[in-house]
């Protein structure tokens, strides 16, 4: 069964006219029950992360500055949301739930997180709508427990996941790889294992052509036993912060791709969201449930129940 974590804490109450479009966390569980892509049976609640799990990766002073609320202000206005103890909270389930989802990966082939992929937090600060750092706790929490030796990351947000590379750079046995618009946010970009940077307004077959002659050879060469996959939809055209020129055919095929190569190499991997910000919350709700549709699918037939 196709494990998907949801909580009612990935949501968080923010302005009407916010760019992050908070009510994709409720439209995407909606759609996909109502077309009888998933079932009720298909999610699972994470557990919170705890303090010791949060020092695998952050450092003391930041999640001091977070639990007490203590955040500098310029600090809190860089991360993009009000700093309020519940957004902390909000933080510690989404990053656990990348965690539970990568063992349930183990077990499964794959899983997906309906929120994470927080890529630009590092270990001292968050920045981007990102307080922690799902991914990088989550590799972390598996090379500690021994559920995991060599982890690929594979990032395919538009934009550059500066906290992963940061994060990761003397780690080893995480290898990050990072796909990204070149004229997009953040504009001091941290160097990753490997970085391709794309130019405004690239298609979807440059995009896909790029990813085919990468990805198998990244798979061969890291011999990942754990994939992170960040599936973000601000790759569309249609993004207001994206650049890129996908169509929605196109996204669903990079996801794809990602994922019949994991499965042909029988390497679990573990789905986080990222970002999405399209004028029509229409066009990011489609090309999210688009990737549940293709996990659902590729792993264990097109109808859940």
């Amino acid at each position: 069964m196709l494990k998907i974590a949801y909580s009612d804490v990935f949501r968080y109450s923010v302005p009407e006219k916010h760019r992050f479009p908070m009510q994709k966390y409720i439209l995407i569980p909606e759609r996909l029950l109502s077309e009888g892509t998933i079932s009720q049976d298909n999610f699972f609640a994470p557990a919170c992360l705890s303090e010791e799990e949060v020092l695998t990766t952050h450092t003391a002073k930041y999640w001091y500055q977070l639990k007490t609320q203590t955040l500098p202000r310029k600090a809190a206005r860089a991360i993009g949301f009000e700093m309020t103890p519940q957004l902390v909270e909000r933080g510690r389930y989404i990053a656990h739930a990348t965690y539970e989802c990568a063992l349930y990966a183990q077990q499964y082939g794959v899983a997906m997180n309906v929120a994470g992929g927080t890529h630009h937090s590092f270990a001292d600060h968050g920045e981007g709508f990102c307080v922690f750092n799902d991914v990088c706790i989550a590799s972390n929490l598996l090379l500690n427990r021994g559920q995991a030796k060599k982890i690929l990351i594979v990032d395919l947000d538009v934009h550059q996941g500066n906290g992963n590379a940061s994060i990761m750079r003397d780690e080893p046995r995480v290898f990050v790889f990072s796909m990204h618009g070149a004229k997009n946010y953040p504009f001091r970009k941290q160097v990753s294992d490997l970085d391709i940077e794309l130019e405004n307004d690239a298609g979807d077959d440059e995009y896909l052509e790029i990813l085919k002659d990468t990805l198998p050879r990244l798979i061969s060469e890291v011999a990942p036993d754990m994939i992170f996959y960040q599936s973000a939809v601000d790759v569309l055209a249609t993004d207001k912060l994206g650049k890129l020129g996908l169509t929605q055919a196109g996204c669903k095929a990079r996801d794809e791709y990602v994922l019949e190569q994991a499965k042909a190499a029988s390497i679990p991997v573990a789905i986080v969201m990222g970002g999405g910000y399209s004028e029509d919350i229409e066009d990011v709700v489609e090309a999210h449930c688009n990737t549940f549709r293709v996990a659902q699918q590729l792993y264990f037939g097109e109808i859940a129940g």
